[in-house]
């Protein structure tokens, strides 16, 4: 028999005279209805195998209404698919009924079919929303837990979520949540997640009172709950205004997510220290989460072999190493022996960026600190990984050396590693971070050294050498910033007395050709110019400065253009301007 046979049970012969047969052989026809066809290939969601179920629901008889939508319960828990308005109607209608069990059945129909997008949509454009609200303040907690669950899978759709946001249903779930039965509980906080992924929603479910209903949660003996509450509490504390009102509900919120991130699931570990990265985006949070003990456990999660626990871990520790306090507790800790094998982590991209960000975090405040990381083999690394690593990963591998590099201490130390071999060809980087970052460590490098060897080794190659690097930076076109890179570095080499580099420089026809047009370049400020314009015509001066004193040095002369020309040629000595890649956060 096919799909559908007009040998089955004539059932609508039956269904017609209801009214004159027992309820009970009107049921046993329904069921020899089902038994007689192949259930595994007929639709029943349209045409004469939907019919009948419509005509039962639409029944006046409460026993023929919970036989319907029974029917559709069991049918739509082994099948779904997009459905028509002739599906939905007679289950929407269903739920309408003041029969528990109707009810019960028909909205586990509804959340079954809600797994589908197109259904998602469709149920609430049909009103199924308002339906299921009322459904939510019923006494029963089946009820309850299927009208909660359907409401979970609608707000898996972003159409749906404002209209949830701007109904009743985020008050009903924030008390539902508070359920003593776990299954309402566990729907309830899964909901009220699905409605923490837009800031809108975010802050419609904060003035409905989530939050202390969601802190309380998380020591559920539940792992689900517990997993949802962690999850919906990371996203809010994206917001800055979020994580104020967080800080003022719970002060032991901190405490809470440590010991989750010693919880036996993983992802209740990992969503714990996703949600201790986002609180630390502030200072507050930065030390409390160091004082609150909570490094240990993050640093067993670094360690771990799971992608998820490794990325959530070490995206918290760059965030908590942004504070120079934290700095020395995060070393004496034990972190950077395995933050530099992170650095190797190839499978993810993200995890390399964070681990090295942190490293220059690190790196940031102390001479002690920066030993430590150069001592345990963090340049070596770098150097051994940077040309393979992805475009961010070397932007953060350069701005690190460049940070390192600011100690006077430790630069001949890292010339005698010969960083220079990879830092003078990744000044041609296709990537304006690298190549600002690349020539920010050289120029940091050249500073106040007691050899400059290592230079003079380097003036034609790798690549094009420091002096390709010079002149690329020194160019017409080039942008101010690194023109002012290009020129203080030449002024370092100068300082430096090495009669080998000095006399490179000197025979460079573009090098001196480059700088006597700097030094030459008339600067005019407008009074009606903006902050921005001046802070530019500030940095334009500097460099004029510079490039003067570096014509001085060298015995040449420049011709300047009076008419207009307001720079100060005894502008004190800057370091490279590109600061923004330098900066250790």
């Amino acid at each position: 028999m096919g799909p559908w046979s007009s040998d089955a049970p004539d059932l609508f012969f039956f269904l017609r005279c209801e009214m004159a047969l027992p309820i009970s052989l009107t049921l046993f026809c329904l069921m020899l209805f089902f038994i007689d066809i192949d259930r595994s290939h007929t639709n029943f969601f349209e045409g004469e195998p939907l019919r009948p179920l419509s005509t039962l629901a639409y029944s006046d008889n409460v026993d023929l209404q919970r036989s319907a939508a029974l029917a559709f319960a069991e049918i739509t828990e082994k099948d779904v698919r997009q459905v028509g308005r002739e599906t939905l109607d007679p289950i929407l209608f269903l739920l309408q009924s003041h029969d528990i069990e109707v009810q019960r059945a028909a909205s586990a129909a509804l959340g079954n079919l809600a797994v589908n997008t197109e259904n998602k949509l469709l149920i609430v454009k049909l009103g199924g929303l308002e339906q299921l609200i009322r459904q939510m303040g019923s006494p029963n907690v089946e009820v309850q837990c299927n009208a909660v669950g359907c409401i979970t899978n609608l707000a898996t759709h972003d159409e749906n979520k404002a209209k949830i946001a701007k109904s009743d249903a985020l008050r009903l779930l924030v008390d539902l949540a508070r359920s003593k039965d776990q299954r309402v509980q566990r729907n309830a906080t899964g909901a009220l997640l699905n409605m923490t992924h837009t800031q809108d929603n975010r802050q419609q479910l904060v003035n409905a009172g989530a939050i202390p209903v969601l802190i309380s949660l998380l020591s559920s003996e539940d792992a689900d709950v517990q997993y949802y509450c962690t999850t919906a509490l990371s996203n809010i504390a994206v917001d800055a205004n979020n994580r104020k009102k967080l800080a003022q509900t719970d002060s032991r919120l901190v405490q809470y997510l440590i010991a989750l991130m010693d919880t036996k699931s993983l992802k209740v570990q990992c969503q714990a220290a996703l949600a201790l990265r986002n609180l630390a985006s502030d200072e507050k949070y930065q030390l409390e989460i160091v004082r609150c003990k909570g490094l240990p456990p993050l640093l067993r999660l670094l360690k771990s072999s799971f992608l998820p626990l490794i990325l959530s871990s070490v995206a918290c520790i760059r965030n908590i190493s942004i504070h120079p306090t934290n700095e020395s507790p995060i070393i004496d800790e034990g972190f950077v022996n395995p933050l530099i094998e992170l650095l190797s982590y190839d499978e993810n991209e993200e995890i390399q960026c964070h681990a090295i960000s942190t490293l220059r975090n690190l790196a940031a405040s102390s001479e002690r600190n920066k030993r430590a990381i150069i001592d345990a083999g963090a340049v070596e690394r770098i150097k051994n990984l940077i040309q393979q690593v992805p475009t961010s990963v070397q932007t953060e591998m350069t701005a690190a050396i460049a940070v390192l590099a600011l100690s006077d201490e430790l630069k001949q130390r890292l010339l005698s590693m010969n960083v220079l071999n990879v830092l003078v060809p990744l000044t041609s980087s296709l990537n304006m971070e690298v190549q600002g970052n690349s020539a920010a460590a050289i120029g940091n490098l050249s500073s106040k050294v007691k050899d400059y060897t290592p230079f003079a080794k380097v003036w034609n190659e790798p690549g094009e050498g420091i002096h390709g690097f010079l002149v690329q930076f020194l160019g017409e076109n080039q942008d101010v910033a690194f023109q002012h890179i290009g020129v203080w570095t030449v002024e370092q080499f100068l300082e430096g007395d090495d009669k080998e580099l000095i006399s490179k420089i000197s025979q460079s026809n573009d090098i001196i050709a480059s700088i006597q047009r700097i030094a030459n370049t008339p600067l005019k400020k407008s009074k009606a110019a903006s902050e921005a314009d001046d802070n530019m015509d500030d940095m334009e001066g500097d460099i004029v400065g510079l490039a003067r004193r570096v014509l001085s040095v060298l015995g040449l002369l420049y011709a300047p253009k009076r008419d207009g020309d307001t720079a100060d040629a005894s502008a004190t000595d800057v370091p490279p301007t590109n600061q923004d890649n330098l900066s250790p956060r």
